[in-house]
């Protein structure tokens, strides 16, 4: 193992290593998310490989350390893929390195699709980690059945590496659709797109994406190719009041535009911190308005909020009490320390992560004080 970075081949290592911190550990996956831990840093970059695919069962299970593109690769050979469509942070964050399996369910990282197919999470049907007594731990889908008393599935996914270090990942996958559209609609107020969003993920024509940005509002139709144009085609018409639709039927073209939302790539190089806000799609326009921010992106019907605001803002005070809440995503290491990365929690869901955290990591040595 490297001096600088503790580098586990295996479990097993990885284990001795946890049992063997005399203080804090950054968890790493491929670092491309940039926030963690003071303390020396425990990368599972080595404990990688896809390790079971079964197409036909819709079925696949991977190491933590496997590069995304790797699992998407595999998914893709099958004409399947990952339900979730996790972002890439590192066009909008400026690092490097590559996505992994294991960061992904980690920080529960879920796309534009989320309205349609769910988080991350509700993909995930089986995990094996080590927490932070150096014990190997399996729960859920293809693995051992669970007797903590715990749903560690559901648990594991977002938890950030700080009640255990994943080591294998299991997740029900999707088959491919044939080809997919965009309808644009241009011009409207947030409130207006909103309104328009919530419209068309109201029909029964299963939209897979709903956003709004830049003066653009734009919906996604994926399927088989005379579905799409036939869906496609009805919502134009059910979305007439809101204006007149172009559609973008080149699935090429389409998948771009689906890129750029899901990787927040407009507000790349440029200055300023950047916010995610979750609230009730409903909320979000006066959200946005409140913040005073300098550019703001809609996802998921309005529901995710996106913020581009001058550096150093608080932009929870600005916001006051609301009903969801606001992580800091990209700023200085000073403005993460000053306002916190991610927003308090209600006093007793605090207490419930602090006991949570004791359970699974007594010694304090996983990713302390990222997340309370």
């Amino acid at each position: 193992m490297s001096a600088a970075v503790l580098t586990p081949a295996d479990e097993g290592e990885l284990a001795e290593a946890i049992r063997d911190a005399r203080g804090g550990l950054r968890i790493l996956g491929g670092g491309t998310r940039g926030a963690g831990a003071p303390g020396p840093a425990l990368s599972v970059a080595g404990i990688a490989g896809v390790t079971l695919h079964e197409p036909g069962a819709l079925t696949l299970v991977a190491r933590a350390g496997t590069p995304l593109a790797d699992v998407e690769a595999a998914l893709v050979e099958e004409g399947q893929r990952l339900p979730f469509e996790p972002m890439d942070h590192r066009a909008l964050l400026g690092t490097e390195g590559a996505p992994t399996i294991g960061g992904v369910v980690a920080a529960n990282v879920s796309g534009p699709r989320r309205i349609q197919a769910g988080a991350c999470r509700d993909s995930l049907i089986g995990v094996r980690f080590v927490d932070g007594t150096g014990a190997a731990i399996s729960n859920g889908g293809r693995v051992m059945k669970n007797v903590t008393g715990y749903d560690l599935v559901k648990l594991m996914a977002g938890s950030r590496g700080t009640l255990g270090v994943l080591t294998e990942l299991s997740f029900k996958v999707l088959p491919a659709p044939e080809t997919e559209a965009t309808l644009i609609l241009e011009g409207l107020s947030d409130a207006q797109a909103v309104a328009a969003l919530s419209a068309a993920l109201g029909t029964p024509f299963e939209v897979s994406g709903a956003a709004h940005g830049a003066g653009r509002t734009v919906l996604r139709i994926e399927g088989f190719t005379d579905s799409v144009a036939y869906r496609a085609g009805r919502l134009r018409t059910a979305l007439a009041r809101f204006g007149d639709a172009t559609a973008e039927d080149d699935p090429e073209r389409s998948r771009a535009i689906w890129r750029a939302i899901r990787d927040v790539t407009d507000f790349a190089d440029r200055p300023g911190d950047v916010w995610r806000v979750s609230v009730k799609p409903t909320d979000g326009p006066a959200i946005a308005a409140r913040a005073g921010a300098e550019e703001t992106l809609f996802d998921w019907g309005g529901g995710l909020v996106w913020l581009l605001v001058p550096a150093g803002t608080d932009l929870r005070a600005r916001l006051g009490d609301f009903a969801g809440h606001a992580t800091l995503v990209r700023a200085d290491a000073a403005t993460h320390a000053e306002l916190g990365t991610f927003h308090p929690e209600p006093a007793p869901l605090a207490a419930i992560a602090a006991g949570l955290r004791a359970k699974f990591d007594p010694r304090g040595v996983l990713n302390p004080g990222l997340m309370g």
